[in-house]
């Protein structure tokens, strides 16, 4: 029970226009922002090795 306190809740912000994914240089790391079904985004920063190493990753499945 709240004493002298009204209770609030967050605003939802709709899950619409999460947009494409993305990646960009921040700094030292790479920042990757990839949609998600569902909606939301998945953010991940990495470092340029990681991004490497993701790379050859994705060649051998893709083809």
């Amino acid at each position: 029970m709240l004493t002298g306190r009204s209770a609030r809740m967050a605003a939802m912000k709709p899950r619409t226009g999460d947009g494409p994914l993305e990646v960009t240089k921040e700094g030292r790391g790479i920042v990757m922002r990839v949609p998600l079904e569902g909606g939301g985004r998945l953010v991940v920063e990495i470092s340029l090795d990681e991004a490497h190493a993701l790379s050859d990753a994705l060649k051998d499945v893709t083809g």
